[in-house]
């Protein structure tokens, strides 16, 4: 396993990609008075920032390793990513999820013609720290680890550095740690004074936890509508390139998320899922925090990774019964 990469292995992701992703706007949250940016993920034509990391990962896969398809391990993004790719090289995908995975990530999964196998959490996650599934045949494309998928995701960090010269500080949904470390890769070289946070959400804080005993600690995960991120704990071979990456953990309540993807939606039309939103619930907080306190505002980027939520959950959110 080999999890090590550059700004120029990014910038030569970009390269490799730049023909089937949508280099996403950066568009300005529609709030007075702060400098909160967004970064739309949600806009990809998967709905997610995974298409990225999967297109560079199998770009680089050689004929040979593809001969019997691809496989991945994921609750409903990155599956979409591969089977999209998958689909327009015309080979076999299979993805295995969690029991959790929201209906929205599964049914657009079946769209793209890959083959879904349901496990418990507990199964699922073994598939990422083993990185395989007994009887799977073909490349197995790992969803947060691989160098491969994290330059695919650095560049995100290159669009916002170019777009927005002056941003101070970038908040990342943390699940596994790979868009959040593949951005701050294409960051602290560019432009190492910008500080990235990653955000996660009480019910499932494994980063955080793992800074606070400095060293990768198992949780109690809980189940959320904040399904794209968090995890039992910290992959082992993630804890020490986030560690050295990141400034950080902002954990919210997931009433704030709820709140903000009905911020999302009302001022500026846009649909986020749990994960998307959290960035942007933590900017707000922090926004507040530094108003109340007399500190300087700071011009802040929010990574809104992904837009696939179900639509049952986000009418229950609009409603506030969620």
């Amino acid at each position: 396993m080999n999890n090590t990469f550059t700004l120029d292995d990014i910038r030569a992701a970009r390269a490799r990609i730049g023909d089937s992703v949508l280099r996403t706007p950066l568009v300005r949250l529609n709030v007075d008075d702060t400098t909160i940016y967004l970064k739309l993920e949600n806009l990809q034509p998967i709905g997610s920032f995974k298409l990225r990391g999967a297109g560079n990962a199998i770009a680089l896969a050689t004929p040979e390793q593809l001969a019997h398809g691809v496989y991945t391990a994921s609750a409903g993004n990155m599956a979409q990513g591969v089977a999209w790719h998958a689909r327009r090289l015309g080979i076999p995908c299979t993805v295995i999820v969690p029991d959790h995975a929201p209906a929205t990530k599964l049914e657009a999964v079946a769209r793209l013609g890959a083959s879904i196998i349901k496990v418990p959490f507990a199964a699922w996650w073994q598939v990422l720290v083993t990185r395989q599934y007994p009887g799977q045949a073909g490349f197995f494309i790992h969803p947060v680890s691989d160098a491969a998928v994290m330059a695919g995701n650095g560049t995100i960090g290159l669009e916002i550095l170019e777009d927005l010269a002056q941003v101070d500080e970038i908040l990342v949904p943390y699940g596994g740690g790979g868009l959040a470390c593949g951005i701050a890769t294409a960051v602290r070289a560019l432009k190492p004074d910008v500080q990235i946070f990653a955000c996660e959400v009480e019910t499932s804080a494994a980063f955080c936890a793992a800074l606070v005993a400095n060293a990768p600690t198992p949780i109690d995960y809980i189940a959320s509508f904040v399904d794209g991120i968090g995890s039992g704990c910290v992959l082992a071979e993630m804890w020490p390139l986030a560690r050295a990456l990141l400034d950080g953990s902002v954990v919210m309540k997931l009433a704030d998320v709820a709140d903000a993807v009905r911020t999302l939606a009302e001022r500026n039309r846009v649909i986020a899922e749990g994960a998307g939103a959290a960035p942007v619930a933590a900017a707000l907080q922090r926004d507040a925090m530094r108003r109340r306190e007399g500190a300087a505002a700071r011009t802040v980027v929010c990574i809104v990774s992904g837009g696939n939520i179900d639509f049952e959950k986000l009418v229950r959110i609009y409603r506030r019964e969620l």
